[in-house]
């Protein structure tokens, strides 16, 4: 049943996938996506993959602390760790990569996989908010072409239906936290119209889900979070910045955090493994806000996901090998945990 339920959440994924990629490749003229690649500042290009693999090993310093309430983990661990995760999300539908993440995690360092998990979601939580954050920087700081107001108006309002649904999140995990015998019980009742089976897998999970809820409560352990969630999404718009400047597109720092809450939003649309497509219309039509020859965004936007892409798969392939871990395994009994 599971297995089925995946299946039809991949062919959905990759059926949008295929309607994006089809709205890029129409009209397009392929000798100007030739020259804009002919043109391209190669030099450009490792200095984006060291930054983009730097911002990894931020986030699985980040991933330390908040791990520090259920055990101190080590970063030789955490880092081969996060980096699997991210290869399979690239590899795998829905997300899988974030299940995949703390049961290799879990394996290594001896936790309970549910409490790992746990500590992704606080890991995308701090990573919402700083998305957030950069959205508000966003919108007071860009400036659009002329005839591009309602881009910038459709923007303001998706972050606000964003904020809305973390603002919603956060309220359930402390309602989960502060009261969780009354919050399951809740819980529990909405799942009633379910096949009994569903509360009684997802009524355990969220109580061991609960116990690796856990916050420090030192104010430098909560300032580090803070700090490394700003570099994390600092050198993840840098390599953005660097690929603009490849093709000759020189913008503010600020048109990059554009582009990278757009790439954000589109990862958040069901897609196949690794966002094809929704990946590249993101980019393709924020850099077309301005003003951006088409082809010239494909482009960009084609080794944007390359370098977001390739090197962590390569680099998560070295570590499966190097763990002696087989991914379609973790990916098996990952689907089961999360399915």
């Amino acid at each position: 049943m599971a297995k089925k339920c995946w299946d039809k959440k991949l062919w959905i994924g990759i059926g949008i996938s295929l309607f994006f990629i089809f709205l890029l490749f129409r009209k397009i003229d392929f000798n100007k996506l030739q020259a804009a690649f002919r043109a391209m500042d190669y030099r450009y290009l490792w200095p984006a993959v060291l930054v983009t693999f730097i911002s990894y090993f931020f986030r699985a310093v980040r991933w330390r602390f908040l791990l520090l309430p259920i055990k101190k983990t080590l970063l030789r661990n955490l880092f081969p760790s996060t980096i699997i995760g991210y290869m399979a999300n690239n590899l795998l539908p829905a997300r899988l990569g974030e299940f995949v993440r703390a049961y290799v995690l879990g394996e290594k360092e001896g936790i309970d996989k549910s409490s790992v998990f746990a500590t992704l979601v606080l890991d995308r939580l701090f990573d919402g908010f700083t998305v957030l954050l950069i959205l508000l920087a966003t919108f007071f700081t860009v400036r659009l072409p002329a005839g591009m107001e309602k881009v910038q108006h459709g923007l303001v309002v998706g972050g606000y239906v964003t904020l809305a649904i973390y603002a919603g999140v956060v309220a359930f995990l402390m309602a989960l936290k502060s009261r969780p015998a009354r919050t399951l019980h809740l819980i529990g009742k909405l799942l009633k119209p379910f096949p009994a089976r569903v509360s009684e897998k997802a009524i355990p999970m969220l109580g061991s889900f609960i116990e690796g809820l856990r916050l420090s409560s030192k104010p430098s352990e909560l300032i580090a979070l803070v700090l490394l969630s700003l570099l994390i999404w600092a050198t993840a718009v840098w390599p953005v910045d660097m690929l603009l400047r490849a093709f000759g597109i020189v913008l503010p720092i600020t048109a990059s955090m554009f582009i990278m809450v757009f790439l954000v939003f589109a990862v958040m649309v069901p897609a196949s493994p690794g966002y094809v497509g929704t990946y590249h219309a993101a980019c393709v039509y924020g850099l077309m806000a301005f003003n951006i020859q088409k082809e010239k965004a494909l482009s960009v936007a084609l080794v944007i996901h390359g370098i977001s892409f390739f090197p962590v798969i390569f680099l998560g392939l070295y570590y499966l090998w190097q763990g002696n871990i087989s991914l379609r395994a973790v990916g098996e009994k990952s689907s089961r945990q999360g399915g």
